[in-house]
């Protein structure tokens, strides 16, 4: 079975791929859903939760300003340089997975005070809400789109491979 970039990225240089590029900010998005769900609810917004929140929050936009300004030099643009997208499947997937990271960013940049300064705490919960439901949203599609085996559309490896060209210079 072929996979796609993404895919790949996960699996080689375990378990570190795996941690940075899917764990870290998967449970920092997840922490700050979860607790989302506790402010919407609760609307305390100054208790342990609120803290918790902002800072998962901060620290997976920052997580993921890492992630995208790493791979857009160090997997994007050699891959598109290189002709070597496995249908465009892989390029949703991976495409899906760096736009995920924008809604996170967002939040951070809400949580700092460098943006939405002035909205009421109520529009500013209803922001944060909103960005954490577009990352889930496109995390999940790059995820689907990642797990698909590119040869369904038509993606053939090269004749002279025996394995596909792996993302080796991904691993630090």
């Amino acid at each position: 079975m072929t996979m796609t970039h993404y895919m790949e990225l996960l699996a080689v240089n375990q378990p570190l791929n795996l941690l940075l590029f899917m764990a870290l900010p998967v449970v920092l998005a997840e922490t700050v859903a979860i607790s989302e769900l506790y402010l919407l609810y609760t609307r305390r917004l100054d208790g342990v939760a609120r803290h918790i929140n902002k800072v998962a929050g901060i620290a997976a936009g920052i997580t993921f300003t890492g992630i995208i300004a790493y791979l857009l030099p160090n997997a994007v643009i050699p891959i598109t340089q290189k002709g070597e997208w496995r249908t465009f499947l892989d390029i949703f997937a991976v495409g899906m997975y760096l736009l995920s990271g924008l809604p996170l960013i967002l939040v951070a940049l809400q949580d700092l005070g460098l943006i939405h300064k002035r909205l009421p705490d109520e529009e500013k919960l209803g922001w944060h809400a909103g960005c954490i439901a577009a990352f889930l949203i496109l995390g999940h599609l790059a995820m689907i789109a990642g797990m698909t085996d590119p040869s369904v559309f038509g993606y053939q490896p090269p004749a002279s491979a025996h394995e596909m060209p792996d993302m080796s210079g991904m691993s630090h």
